[in-house]
């Protein structure tokens, strides 16, 4: 006879007590075993599970449906993060999967670009045409502007006017920028120029006045030339002031830092720099020199005689005739003055003479340049020296004067100290206040970085041994027994004729060890007939309960 298990049933007034049979058993010991065995597989599974890693985040709805559809093509698996702000594949795939859909052009950016012309219908309107490509060169400008690194995201609007052949109803385009900038990231002046300039350079007659860029806080960006706080002065000359008064300090720091140790000086310079433009002409006259030292221009000579000749000749027709050609007569010194003596009269001699010199004239022009540094102020702290006694013990004394004049003479070498400019240097030796640190307890082994590695690969052998001790105790504590009991199953006689369910009384006590006692078919049938013959009540509500199980 099979092997059964003990169980009762309770009616009303009486208590019948029945086995099983094996073929129960074997049913629930093949769910068990399956139920152990799938177990110990997703077990398997949760310790063979690749590590992932992000391959994008941040993208837009319209990329993420895109890459999704190409990694199912691809066979990847994927999963995203909480709140889907990233996708996240198998750590060995994710160089692999960003190659191939950078192939496909993926992610785009949330943004058309002049792939849109290339959807163009047939027999489009002008109308049309000329909006797809005014929204295909936004999306462009888009991109290239989200390539800055601090910019995360970029729109461009364009209001380009229709083009028209009168002159005077010509309007010039106009553009907006709107940025989200990175948590934390902002841009400097030159940044946003940057921007501004390559919007205006890639619209044809885009001035850059007409180009507005605004952050994502609604602060406008492109007008900010000026500081409020110096008037007058653009973003470049401050740059310039402040990069000139930092190399100052730099350079007094770095010359004095050997000397009285790092951290032990601290030094700030104060620039006063004029950034006006002036030009000047000057146009000067020396007196003149001796006549020796000057130089002749030009020199010019005459020489007049008046007078009237005296009365000679013949009286008669000879007189009317021309003089013979005049001749100096060779008399000696006594004999020149013989005709004045005679009574001739004198003539008068006039002589002239004009000399013309170089004027001694300079011209000098002279034009300033900007940015002339019109005086430099220095601040220097320097730190009390460290002093070591003969016990060991450190304290904190003053500077001596010869030190402090050492120094004085040092930054006035490296600032490039001008007395006559008006430069000025203050010097100050005092003790530096420490700074209170609160003490930080020590980081445990496990979060020290030399340790990180030798973690790592303590985590990934322990979850590996985790998952074989699991295994293991499933193997020896629910496996092997139900196995077990399976096999005994196999081994045990088939079935009594009578059926699962067979009424009998419990002959053993409630403590009594070993199997259920085993009973002959014509055994159990007469203790059946003697059950029906003395309760034929219980007999009919057993036979109730077997036809409403469906046994």
């Amino acid at each position: 006879m099979a092997e059964a298990s003990a169980g009762e049933i309770v009616v009303p007034g009486n208590v019948i007590h029945y086995t099983r049979t094996a073929g129960g058993r074997r049913v629930m010991l093949a769910l068990g075993v399956a139920a152990i065995v799938a177990v110990m597989g997703a077990v398997w599974m949760w310790a063979r599970q690749p590590e992932y890693r992000v391959l994008f985040s941040n993208f837009s709805d319209r990329d993420g449906g895109a890459i999704v559809a190409q990694l199912e093509q691809m066979g990847i698996p994927y999963k995203y993060t909480e709140g889907g702000a990233a996708l996240m594949v198998p750590a060995d795939r994710v160089h692999d999967a960003r190659l191939k859909l950078a192939q496909q052009g993926l992610p785009k950016g949330g943004n058309v670009g002049f792939e849109l012309m290339e959807n163009q219908r047939l027999g489009s309107s002008q109308f049309l045409e000329r909006v797809n490509f005014q929204r295909a060169l936004e999306g462009e400008l888009a991109r290239s502007i989200e390539s800055v690194a601090s910019v995360q995201s970029a729109r461009v609007h364009l209001a380009m006017p229709k083009d028209t052949v009168f002159v005077s109803e010509q309007k010039a385009p106009t553009a907006s920028v709107l940025l989200n900038l990175h948590p934390g990231r902002t841009l400097d002046p030159q940044q946003v120029s940057a921007i501004v300039h390559l919007v205006a350079s890639s619209v044809p007659e885009l001035p850059t006045k007409n180009v507005t860029v605004v952050d994502q806080n609604g602060n406008l960006l492109s007008d900010a030339g000026k500081s409020p706080g110096t008037p007058g002065l653009d973003a470049t000359q401050i740059k310039y002031v402040q990069e000139l008064q930092q190399s100052v300090v730099r350079r007094i720091e770095s010359i004095i830092t050997p000397i009285v140790g790092p951290n032990n000086v601290r030094a700030e310079a104060t620039a006063d720099v004029d950034f006006s433009r002036s030009e000047q002409a000057v146009e000067s006259y020396k007196p003149n020199q001796t006549p020796e030292a000057m130089a002749i221009r030009s020199q010019q000579t005459s020489e007049a005689i008046n007078g009237t000749p005296a009365a000679g000749g013949v009286p008669g027709a000879l007189t009317n005739q021309p003089p013979a050609p005049a001749t100096a007569p060779v008399v000696a010194q006594g004999a020149a003055a013989a005709p004045a003596a005679n009574g001739a009269p004198p003539s008068n001699v006039r002589k002239d003479a004009t000399v013309n010199y170089e004027v001694d004239k300079t011209i000098q022009y002279v034009q300033q340049g900007m940015g002339g540094l019109k005086r430099l102020s220095v601040a220097v702290v320097v730190n009390h020296k460290r002093s070591v006694d003969a016990k060991g013990k450190v304290t904190m004394v003053p500077l001596s004067a010869a030190e402090i004049a050492q120094i004085t003479n040092l930054v006035k070498e490296a600032m490039g100290f001008n007395a006559e400019r008006g430069d000025s240097v203050n010097i100050v030796n005092t003790p530096f206040a420490a700074p209170e640190r609160e003490p930080l307890p020590e980081p445990p082994f496990w979060k020290q970085p030399e340790y990180a590695e030798y973690i790592d690969l303590a985590l990934v052998a322990g979850r590996y041994l985790l998952m074989a001790l699991v295994l293991l105790l499933i193997y020896l504590k629910l496996l092997k027994p139900m196995l077990k009991k399976f096999s005994d199953l196999a081994k045990a006689p088939p079935p009594s004729p009578a059926g699962d369910l067979n009424p009998q009384l419990e002959l053993q006590h409630a403590g009594q060890a070993g199997l259920p006692h085993q009973r002959t078919y014509q055994d159990n049938l007469a203790r059946a007939k003697d059950m029906a013959s003395q309760d034929p009540r219980a007999v009919a509500n057993i036979v109730k309960t077997w036809v409403g199980s469906n046994e």
